[in-house]
């Protein structure tokens, strides 16, 4: 993947973990036009074409500082999870989404963000991931709060 970045000209690419996590930096300030040239790389590389999440690095900073459960003592980070949402939710699919059943899991939504802390872990949620992405209907992936940290580490010393 850092190659593909690098061929893009995109700077200083890093990964973490093998989930499609890439950290780089970019003069660029059409980040649409970076993400469709991430996308369609990867497609010609690949032979499928994702629905690239991306984040500045001021975004994740931000994403991190609205973690709901930051102030909540006992708090596991690796049973809460961060989803990223391809745009922000409307008032319909917000209601949609914080209708589906969740108990004992808690759902908070902010921005392009949902928190999802599971209790019980998140191979043993009663909340349906597959019902979570129909009800959303746009590109969306999770990063549980360890992953998200790491990521945000990584921009700083980037310099973002």
């Amino acid at each position: 993947m850092r190659s593909l970045y690098e061929s893009l000209r995109l700077k200083e690419p890093q990964t973490l973990l093998q989930s499609g996590n890439v950290i780089f930096r970019t003069d660029e300030r059409d980040l649409a036009s970076v993400q469709n040239r991430i996308e369609a790389a990867i497609e010609r590389t690949f032979g499928f074409r994702p629905a690239l999440i991306l984040r500045t690095a001021a975004q994740m900073r931000d994403a991190a500082g609205r973690n709901p459960f930051a102030a909540r003592s006992g708090i596991n980070p690796s049973r809460l999870v961060v989803m990223f949402l391809g745009a922000e939710p409307s008032a319909e699919i917000r209601d949609r989404i914080l209708r589906l059943p969740a108990e004992p899991e808690e759902l908070h939504i902010a921005g392009r963000e949902i928190f999802v802390y599971c209790p019980n872990g998140t191979s043993r949620t009663r909340l349906s991931w597959p019902e979570v992405e129909k009800a959303l209907r746009m590109p969306v992936t999770g990063r549980n709060w360890n992953t998200v940290t790491k990521l945000v580490e990584m921009a700083a010393k980037l310099g973002g």
